[in-house]
């Protein structure tokens, strides 16, 4: 089944509900979004000359256009390729190379990051919608719908390949673990779409919901505790930090909570002091999940009876329904209760592989099992803790950032001779990057910060630069990151 369905049907049975809002303003009804979806499909199709399988890059903001181009994408059988708003243009330019893209949309702030994009402002836009609707494409289950991209353990850009099966399978899991929706209910967009928060948008659709869209485009906390109120039934995905930063807001006192519905948070471990003080704000209404982009928001979860009973915190809660997971050894071979390893999950909601890389894929998903990569260890009633992440990925703001590729870019200086880089705690934010340098030849902090500005997303770039004689390394040369971390 095509997900672009779960949308029409929607429009079949409630065309005059509320589907899209920026702020507190209604914007179109499930009626008009359908409509438009259909004859943007078709525009694409009959107008850039798109064949099903497609790709299209969406490097956009959240705005009210974005589920429009993104169900379109759908409902014409292209494969969607949403882009992080906040990379470099160079990293953008990577993923539409990598995923062959033909067409990308990109909001008027992106313009210039993306020459050959095409502004959801322009004419050309505007055009699209003058098609005569189309029939929703037929596609298999096993179709790509959606290429996520995300970095591995070089920091090189991987595709997973997310299916209309993932996506319809993530769809059900949240009704039957995270809460039941209808037409009176709301999300709110306060993550970035291109991410976990767009895919729960999808749950919402289906059930003729409103889908929410901050007019500030991002997530200011005192926005949100006025959209809140404004709406019916509201849930949100947030980053731990995220929750921290609500709690910090003068808003949070005085704030009208009784419409509030669900908190889905993920992307980062949450400190269990940081999780008490949001069940005292918001009361029973949190659900922690763990997620990858190969296997989008769908391994575990803690439920909102743990949250209330203040039980199992620590923890990342149990395997989601319809999900198995394991923690194995380095032989893949189960590991006793308390026994920590690495944690391999599988079901219908896992990546179908990484795009054009048999290698990673193969590496990835052998034995029918996807390898995180995260180590934990399980209690005895199934309870996954997280213990550590094997590849010293560093979690700022919900946003993966991944050490080598920062010291790639720092290596290109002629001045620097080694350098290593690190996360380090920080209570805002939950980690920043500090970057450890060997110099071979004077250079400063400012131009290093230049240099990776120039190359990387200005989130990624490192907020302290320790200036060193040498790098800690163990007897094989390799440099001892437990160390760095210790002096970070």
């Amino acid at each position: 089944m095509n997900v672009a369905r779960l949308l029409h049907a929607s429009a079949l049975r409630l065309p005059e509900a509320p589907a899209l809002a920026h702020g507190a303003r209604t914007v179109a009804t499930y009626g008009r979004f359908s409509e438009r979806v259909a004859r943007l499909g078709a525009g694409m199709l009959a107008r850039h000359g798109l064949a099903r399988g497609d790709r299209v890059g969406l490097a956009m903001r959240n705005c009210p256009e974005y589920y429009p181009v993104l169900f379109a994408c759908w409902h014409a059988g292209l494969v969607a390729v949403p882009i992080n708003a906040k990379l470099h243009a160079r990293e953008v330019a990577t993923i539409l190379g990598n995923s062959g893209a033909k067409l990308c949309f990109v909001t008027p702030d992106l313009e210039a990051s993306v020459p050959q994009g095409m502004s959801i402002a322009s004419r050309d836009y505007a055009r699209l919608s003058e098609a005569e609707p189309a029939a929703v494409a037929d596609v298999a289950p096993g179709d790509v719908a959606w290429l996520f991209y995300t970095s591995g353990t070089t920091g090189v850009p991987k595709g997973a390949m997310l299916t209309h099966g993932n996506l319809l399978y993530a769809t059900q899991a949240y009704y039957a673990d995270i809460d039941r929706l209808g037409p009176g209910d709301s999300i709110l967009q306060a993550a970035p779409m291109s991410h976990g928060s767009g895919m729960y948008g999808l749950p919402h659709v289906a059930m003729g919901a409103l889908n929410v869209i901050p007019e500030s485009g991002g997530f200011e906390p005192e926005e949100i505790f006025r959209l809140i109120a404004a709406h019916r039934g509201v849930s949100f995905f947030a980053a731990p930090t995220m929750i921290v930063r609500l709690l910090a807001s003068g808003a949070a006192g005085a704030a009208d909570l009784r419409t509030l519905k669900t908190i889905t948070y993920g992307g980062a471990p949450m400190y269990v002091a940081d999780c008490l003080r949001a069940i005292e704000l918001f009361g029973p209404r949190l659900y922690q999940l763990l997620g990858q982009g190969e296997a989008p928001m769908t391994i575990t979860g803690l439920p909102q009876s743990d949250h209330a009973a203040r039980r199992n915190l620590e923890s990342c809660g149990y395997a989601r329904t319809g999900v198995e997971v394991r923690v194995v050894d380095a032989d893949d071979r189960d590991l006793p209760t308390g026994e920590v390893g690495e944690i391999v999950t599988r079901s219908d909601c896992v990546m179908a592989g990484y795009w054009q890389d048999p290698e990673a894929t193969a590496q990835t998903l052998r034995g029918g099992w996807l390898h995180t990569g995260d180590l934990g260890s399980l209690d005895a009633e199934g309870y996954l803790t997280i213990r550590d992440r094997s590849k010293d990925m560093i979690i700022s703001g919900g946003s993966n950032i991944y050490p080598r590729e920062i010291e790639e870019v720092l290596l290109r200086h002629p001045a620097v001779a080694e350098c290593s880089v690190v996360g380090r705690a920080h209570p805002e934010w939950g980690e920043e990057v500090v970057a450890f340098v060997v110099r071979r030849a004077d250079v400063s902090a400012q131009e290093l910060d230049a240099l990776c500005l120039e190359h990387i997303a200005r989130f990624k770039r490192p907020r302290d630069y320790r200036f060193v004689e040498s790098l800690p390394k163990n007897n094989y040369g390799k440099v001892l990151k437990t160390e760095l971390r210790k002096r970070a």
